[in-house]
Parts: C-alpha cells; sequence; structure tokens
C-alpha cells in the first residue's frame, strides 16, 4: 500500500551502492540527476512539467554507503566529528515506506471515502501524497479519522493527515533530496489551501484525500515549515514558482498568525488562539528562526526581523523563569498555562511532547548562522540535561519529561529514551559542549524507527534530528 516497488532503487542505492540492486527496475525510467544549484539539479518547476507532460517526478538522487563523509563547507557551526552520512538517508527510506501513502495507495485501502477524493484532486494536483498521522483509536478525532471498511487494519484509524506532517514531510524530502514525494507533499497542500478558499493557510486536519476537512483551522507551525520548504526550493533552483506559492502563505501567515500588538507567533488563525475569545496562549516549538530569516529574505512588505527578535527575547523571558527548560505553553507574562483546546491539560508545565522540536528549530538556526540568542539558549539546555545525566548521553535520564515549574507539577520519568528525545538533547550541545555532541551523536546513529501506527511523531522528528546533526541540513544560497 507504500508503493514498496517506487521504494526500491532508493533503498537499495541508498544502503548498497548503486551497483547492488540486480536487475529490479524503477516504475520510471528517469536517469538519476546530480544533485547540484539552479543549473544542475532534479528539482524542477512542476508547473512548466505538468503542461508539458514531462514526469514531474524524477528519481532522488541516491547515497551511496561508499560515499565519504563531509562536513559541509562554508559559514557552518560545528558538527560532531564523527557525523554519518548515510544514516539519515537509511531512516528517511523507512520512514517513507512506513508513513507516507499516495492518492493510489489510499484509494485502495479506502474503497467507499476514495469516491470523494476526485472534489479535491483535480488533475492539477496529481500526483499527491500524504503522511500519515498518528493511529486515532480513542479521543476526539477517533470518529473522523477512523475508516471500517479500510483494506488493510493497522490503517482503519489513521485516514486523517495533519498540516504539520505535511510541512515535516517536505522538510524531511528536501534535505533528503528526494524530489518525487517533495513534490507530491506539495500537490496535496495545495489542493486543500484551494479547496478550503478562504485563506492560503493549509486547515490543520484532513480526512485522507477526501473534502472531509475534519478542521479547517491553521496550524501555524506547519504554515511555517511548508513555507520554508518552498523557499528552500527556490534557491536551490532559481525557479519562481517556489517563491510565488510561498509569498502566499507567507502573507496570510504574517496576516493571521502574528500578534500585532507584540510580534509573537500566533498558534492558529482562530479565535481560540489569536485573543479573540480569551487569553492568548503561546507555544515556543512553533518558533522557527530559520525560517523568518528566509521569510525577511523574499518577502519586504512584512517585518519578520521584527518578529524573530521579539520571539527571542520572549524565550529567553521564558527559559529563565523556570528550571532551564522550557513548559509545552506559555502566556504572555511566560508563564507555563493550559493550552485553551484542553490538549495539553496534563503536560502543559513540562518539557514534553510540544517542546522536544525546540532544540531542533533553535540548533538549527545556530548551524547555519550561530546567533548568540540561540547559543544561549542551547548552552543553558545541555547544562540541563549534563547535570541530570552525569554527562552520560547514555542515561534514561535523557528521556524523562522535565517540568519548568516543580510547583505546577512533577517530572515525567522513563524507563527508555526514544530517538526523538536523545535527538533533542544532542542537538543542545552544537553551541559549545563538543564531547557531549560527539558521544551523543554517535548514540542517535544507533537508533531505530520504530514505524509502527502510533509512531508518527517520534520517528519525524529521529529523522528531522538525524539529518540536521549528519550535515544534511546543506544550505541552498
Amino acid at each position: 500500500m507504500f508503493a514498496k516497488k517506487a521504494l526500491y532503487p532508493l533503498l537499495c542505492a541508498s544502503l548498497l551502492g548503486m551497483g547492488a540492486c540486480g536487475d529490479e527496475k524503477s516504475s520510471d525510467s528517469n536517469p538519476v540527476a546530480p544533485e547540484g544549484n539552479s543549473s544542475s539539479s532534479i528539482f524542477v518547476d512542476p508547473t512548466l512539467l505538468l503542461s508539458s507532460g514531462v514526469d514531474p517526478t524524477p528519481t532522488p538522487t541516491p547515497t551511496s554507503s561508499n560515499t565519504p563523509v563531509v562536513v559541509p563547507s562554508g559559514n557552518y557551526a560545528a558538527l560532531a566529528t564523527n557525523i554519518n552520512a548515510v544514516r539519515p538517508d537509511e531512516l528517511y527510506v523507512g520512514w517513507l515506506g512506513a508513513h507516507v501513502s499516495t492518492y493510489e495507495a489510499d484509494a485502495a485501502t479506502y474503497p467507499t471515502l476514495s469516491h470523494d477524493f476526485t472534489e479535491v484532486f483535480k488533475a492539477d494536483y496529481l500526483p499527491a501524497s500524504r503522511v500519515v498521522w498518528q493511529s486515532q483509536t480513542t479521543g476526539g478525532y477517533k470518529n473522523q479519522c477512523s475508516e471500517d471498511d479500510a483494506t488493510v487494519s493497522l490503517m482503519k484509524a489513521r485516514a486523517c493527515t495533519v498540516s504539520e506532517g505535511i510541512g515535516y514531510g517536505m522538510l524531511l524530502s528536501y534535505f533528503a533530496n528526494d524530489a518525487d514525494t517533495f513534490f507530491k507533499l506539495w500537490n496535496y497542500n495545495r489542493a486543500f489551501r484551494h479547496y478550503n478558499g478562504t485563506t492560503n493557510l493549509m486547515p490543520w486536519i484532513i480526512e485522507s484525500f477526501s473534502y472531509n476537512v475534519v478542521d479547517a483551522a491553521s496550524a501555524t507551525d506547519a504554515d511555517l515549515d511548508i513555507a520554508t520548504a518552498l523557499i528552500l526550493m527556490y534557491y536551490k533552483t532559481g525557479l519562481e514558482a517556489y517563491k510565488t506559492d510561498a509569498l502566499t502563505i507567507i502573507n496570510d501567515l504574517w496576516k493571521e498568525e502574528i500578534n500585532p500588538a507584540n510580534n509573537l507567533i500566533l498558534s492558529g488563525n482562530t479565535s481560540m488562539w489569536n485573543g479573540k475569545s480569551g487569553q492568548i496562549v503561546y507555544n515556543l516549538s512553533y518558533f522557527s528562526p530559520v525560517a523568518l530569516r528566509l521569510f525577511a529574505k523574499i518577502d519586504t512588505a512584512h517585518d519578520w526581523n521584527a518578529v524573530l527578535d521579539a520571539m527571542y527575547t520572549y524565550m529567553a523571558k521564558v527559559q529563565a523563569g523556570g528550571t532551564g527548560v522550557f513548559p509545552d505553553w506559555s502566556d504572555e507574562a511566560g508563564s507555563a498555562i493550559k493550552a485553551p483546546n484542553g490538549s495539553a491539560n496534563t503536560t502543559y508545565f513540562r518539557f514534553d511532547k510540544e517542546s522536544v522540536r525546540i532544540p531542533w528549530r533553535i540548533a538549527w538556526d545556530y548551524y547555519w548562522f550561530q546567533d548568540t540568542r540561540a547559543a544561549a539558549i542551547l548552552n543553558k539546555l545541555n547544562e540541563f540535561i549534563v547535570e541530570k545525566s552525569t554527562g552520560s548521553v547514555t542515561s534514561t535520564a535523557l528521556g524523562t519529561a522535565y517540568s519548568w515549574d516543580l510547583n505546577l507539577g512533577k517530572d515525567k520519568t522513563a524507563n527508555t529514551v526514544s530517538g526523538m528525545w536523545l535527538g533533542a538533547w544532542c542537538a543542545t550541545g552544537i553551541a559549545g559542549n563538543s564531547k557531549w555532541l560527539n558521544d551523543c551523536t554517535a548514540e542517535l546513529n544507533g537508533k531505530t524507527l520504530f514505524n509502527t501506527s502510533t509512531s508518527y511523531f517520534t520517528d519525524i522528528l529521529l529523522v528531522m534530528y538525524s539529518q540536521l546533526l549528519n550535515g544534511k541540513f546543506v544550505k541552498p544560497f
């Protein structure tokens, strides 16, 4: 159901080398093109390809097991000395096979629901793929995300897609040099933005490829990541189609997801998040400094640097007000607070399922731009975890969800450390603790994907942290 035959050439090339896959053939005959800049790239303008009838999904450039480990040259912060150029590609291919489904695969998996697919997905938005969301067997989305006639049992409760998954998928596929998946995920995003009609921000939760938009509200982190991926693609290829689409998202993001009173990033575009129906609550894991820097490069109509500065100031304030970690949700004063949608009533005060993304976003900014504010935040986090773990990257202390304020609630301890949490704590060493970074990166490269119906989030973040810490985050400008 996940088109594994199409993945076979990439898997073989990535893991075994170009000559190791026997006579198995890809479903297309496109040659592998070299990675490069706008004059030599597999990334092409899909609007031109669709009009010309050329296959818009060229084969990704593989990474051979014989590829030497090369740290990107130029103005980057130092990574570990033992990075593994192959490991992120191995993880990416595994993630792709378990968590990404095509239009055709979903049509076969959900035969009744598929009768609606053409309502949204006209020819202009095909081929398309989606990142499959976590299995919803309980909770508020159980009914909307479950299809009893699913032909594959583990997909019965995985009919939904959330916009953050599309944003993550576009970034993962960009850094994996997988033009096929990037293009298909972008089509999924464009189709639902067009169908939604009222905004250029993607509905945050959708059922498969059908017109059943479960909730049309936006999720700001998704919009930031999708626009970021498009801008990166624009700089990689020089093609205006990516920049133009990014600008349509950025314009509405500024209007609907930035608080004009203080330049802080709102969590969505509805009254629940913008203060029109109550107190504004912020999520610091939505703060993507690299996104804001890229927005400022192509959008001169809005002051994205003011948002960058305001968010860094606010982030430092929140960190200083507690134990050294971040709460999942916080108010304007910088204190932990419950989210208005009830999603974090027991976790809001902890460095937990939201905040685990913060080190990735801040370390990315430090890796590319060496901002001293990023360094200060990362170093404080690193000092915190080094003390808790007594300097051991194998300590189960790295799996604990720590409280921002012990008066609000206790730490949540764990017996094991998933790749998601290990990656987060590894990234805190990038701004100065080279021994920690070396030891932790080696440990991270031994982690494997769960690839289950409930590992959507943990598997994505493991791949993301692996790509960042193993040098796959190469600047296209």
